[in-house]
């Protein structure tokens, strides 16, 4: 790119022995502190509960269930149905005999009555009821405390101070940079959902579940909540709805605690601490230095005029040299050495181009006659 190499000549055009000078001159003091802060949401909550609602839904419309056998002792004629039991009881409560007829039929006044009914209350039926309530409690703890994004927020100050001296020149620095980034990662959105709309739509899929006829049959008896350990019926390891039933319900019972990770790293550094990025600052700070003396009296030259300007010193120089080592010869005498060394490099310098160019004319030709002999 052009800016790096015009970063470069400012070196290059630069007298080596001014570089050192003010290098070996820098007397210079920085502080850098970098302050990082980064917040990561688990949103594993959320998948295992979308993914466990149907196979609560698919236990919920095929339940596990018992018959209840209710019975009571009531006049003959309430009596809904004489089965087995109530001739076996009443044998064993002759009290409730009436009479007995001539043919020997007995007549009883009062007789045990059984009703059977199905009943949800049971054991597996308890854990999904405790199950969906925990669910809730859950979803409201995280919506009491939600971070719908995880971020990561940084920022840097620098202060930079230096002096240095380059023969009569002084020249100093002050520096003050300040940066901040910050970025967030919209981990928890799914399927065109927000984690807002996720949640939401969760809400409603576990209404749905409340709806179900277990779990309002089981809320009417107000049955007691089931206490961990789960018993490891054999529904409840062999039935795949249960299986993930226990993943979630496994899940909860460990993830109680929010999970929200936040870290926060401070540094500090100086001279001291990092000599390195002293030696980088100190660096910029000759760059600057370069840049701003770069605007000079012949600022207003142009580079072929720079470039003259730069032979005709370096000229002088060597000329200089070359009489200084010769200081005993007679001035025609180096000038006649002089002219004749000019003279030769010119000539050498004129037979390179003709040569050059000859070469390039026989190659031209050559394409020129493959150009004439090409057909379309």
């Amino acid at each position: 790119m052009k800016n790096d190499l015009d970063v470069i000549n400012l070196y290059r055009n630069t007298d080596e022995s001014r570089v050192d000078q003010f290098a070996n001159n820098v007397h210079s003091d920085f502080s850098l502190e970098a302050n990082n802060e980064k917040t990561e949401i688990n949103f594993e909550w959320l998948d295992i509960m979308e993914e466990s609602v149907r196979y609560l839904d698919n236990i919920l419309r095929n339940p596990n269930r018992f018959i209840v056998n209710e019975e009571e002792i009531v006049n003959v004629e309430q009596a809904r149905r004489i089965t087995v039991e109530s001739i076996k009881h009443l044998a064993r409560h002759t009290n409730y005999i009436q009479k007995i007829e001539d043919n020997g039929d007995v007549k009883p006044s009062k007789i045990l009555n059984i009703n059977k009914d199905e009943s949800f209350n049971t054991y597996e039926n308890r854990v999904i009821y405790t199950l969906i309530q925990n669910m809730e409690d859950y979803i409201s703890l995280k919506k009491s405390k939600l971070v719908t994004n995880s971020s990561a927020k940084g920022s840097k100050n620098c202060k930079y101070n230096a002096v240095s001296r380059i023969g009569a020149e002084s020249v100093n620095i002050s520096l003050s940079l300040d940066s901040k980034s910050s970025s967030s990662d919209d981990e928890g959105t799914k399927d065109g959902m927000s984690v807002n709309d996720r949640i939401a739509k969760l809400e409603l899929n576990i209404h749905d579940l409340k709806n179900s006829d277990v779990y309002k049959n089981l809320a009417k008896m107000h049955v007691a909540k089931v206490i961990p350990p789960i018993k490891k019926t054999n529904l409840i390891l062999k039935n795949t709805n249960f299986q993930y039933a226990m993943k979630l319900w496994n899940y909860l019972q460990t993830h109680m605690d929010d999970d929200t990770k936040k870290t926060k790293d401070n540094k500090v550094y100086n001279a001291e601490v990092d000599p390195e990025l002293k030696r980088m600052l100190d660096d910029v700070f000759l760059l600057n230095y370069l840049v701003v003396n770069s605007v000079n009296a012949n600022q207003n030259l142009t580079k072929e005029e720079k470039n003259k300007e730069v032979a005709e010193q370096l000229t002088n120089s060597m000329i200089t040299r070359i009489v200084e080592l010769n200081s005993d010869l007679p001035i025609a005498k180096l000038q006649e050495i002089i002219g004749d060394k000019i003279a030769v490099i010119k000539n050498k310098k004129e037979a390179s181009i003709v040569e050059v160019q000859k070469i390039f004319d026989s190659h031209m030709q050559k394409y020129i006659n493959r150009i004439g002999d090409f057909k379309f």
